[in-house]
């Protein structure tokens, strides 16, 4: 090959380099990355936005209507920013495993310094005018959440498969997978505002609930914890008269004389439904429960009135073969719900009373004595003589404090 035929190549393939790296240019120019969309947040609605004068009103929650002076001056240095209330829509899965769309209330101080985020999980409902993200005068998204919000925290709040968005669906009431992953996706969805909005999040999350949402919690933080370890900065976890040993309850409800208040009764027979349907066992009422109740349950649900203590409802062969531990599939379905015996990691507070007649106190003390065996960081706050009601005040006081030295 002569020199001229040399030059030729040489020049030919400088050009075609250069050609390259100019269309290179150009693209990372004029395509630039794309925003990555959403995984989980659908859509937010502002509710409203609410001064600090307006949140005064709300404060009955805490003081019970007493003039207690220690309980103003906690008042008074509660509230310390405007508020808006925001209605999300977020993905999620229902029980089956299928993908549906939820919902729930994020409220946001108005503020630009870095604070945590709150996941606060609601008690036991009757209606979907007390969810969350509907923001009602006797939801704890209006009351608790948005006086905690104003101290300085975003609160999430979850309102669980069966309301809000999802209210075509029946409720799992007390079902641990379905009210963790539902919460877990609504902290999703949450962090995907907060970022979309440029709020200034202190990437710490605490998390709480009382009664249904104190279990609710549990079940949250053994989800993260065990298996989403990396994904957030959990820091605290304050969880309020739960049940959390489903089992232990299960076989004192059977075996031993309790209250025989029809109110405290429907809540146990919302979890014997929602078990009995979830877990494929579907069957009728009056295997478990004895006439004239297995009627009026199988017609009403948890509706039905129940005024005796609830081991004398129970049908007797169902009651033998549960003690004897012939009906595994019963006893299997109620312990897939039991979230006492682990080791939480991140610093946990349990708050009871121990005259709770609606979740025994046992939920709690033995709780805390097998997390201890194994190592966990819990620790329980016990409120001698506290009844279900009397001991909320104690632990959203306590649970303030608790989370403020986290902060």
């Amino acid at each position: 090959m002569n020199k001229p035929q040399q030059h030729k190549i040489v020049l030919y393939f400088l050009m075609t380099c250069l050609g390259i790296w100019f269309a290179s240019c150009k693209n990372k120019i004029s395509d630039p990355d794309p925003i990555p969309s959403n995984q989980y947040l659908v859509s937010s609605t502002l509710i409203g936005t609410y001064s600090k004068d307006v949140l005064k009103t709300r404060t009955d929650v805490l003081t019970g209507g007493i003039n207690d002076p220690l309980v103003a001056i906690f008042i008074s240095g509660l509230l310390k920013y405007d508020i808006k209330a925001y209605k999300i829509i977020y993905k999620t899965k229902n029980t089956d495993g299928t993908e549906i769309q939820a919902s729930g209330a994020l409220i946001v101080p108005q503020t630009t310094e870095a604070i945590p985020l709150i996941s606060q999980q609601h008690g036991t409902i009757r209606s979907d005018n007390d969810a969350p993200s509907n923001y009602g005068t006797s939801s704890e998204s209006y009351t608790i959440a948005s006086l905690f919000a104003s101290n300085g925290y975003i609160i999430a709040c979850p309102d669980y498969i069966g309301y809000g968005a999802s209210k075509s669906i029946v409720h799992p009431y007390e079902h641990r997978e379905s009210l963790a992953q539902a919460s877990l996706d609504m902290i999703r969805a949450s962090k995907e505002f907060i970022t979309t909005e440029k709020l200034n999040w202190s990437k710490k999350l605490m998390i709480t609930g009382y009664s249904q949402g104190g279990f609710a919690t549990m079940s949250l933080q053994k989800k993260i914890e065990e298996q989403f370890p990396t994904e957030f900065n959990l820091v605290a976890s304050s969880c309020g008269a739960g049940a959390y040993n489903k089992t232990a309850f299960m076989k004192y409800l059977i075996n031993e004389t309790t209250h025989a208040i029809p109110e405290y009764n429907q809540l146990y027979i919302w979890v014997v439904q929602t078990y009995n349907r979830i877990y494929g066992l579907n069957r009728a009422m009056n295997t478990y429960f004895k006439e004239p109740y297995a009627t009026d349950i199988q017609n009403n649900g948890n509706n039905a009135n129940v005024p005796v203590s609830f081991n004398l409802a129970f049908a007797d062969a169902f009651k033998k073969n549960i003690n004897d531990g012939t009906d595994t599939q019963f006893l299997n379905a109620v312990k897939d719900n039991d979230v006492f015996d682990w080791a939480p990691k991140t610093e946990t507070q349990l708050y009871h009373g121990n005259a709770d007649q609606q979740v025994f106190y046992l939920n709690s003390s033995t709780a805390v004595t097998a997390m201890k065996a194994k190592g966990g960081n819990v620790t329980l706050i016990t409120k001698a003589g506290g009844t279900h009601g009397s001991t909320l005040q104690d632990y959203a006081i306590g649970t303030f404090n608790f989370f403020n030295g986290k902060k």
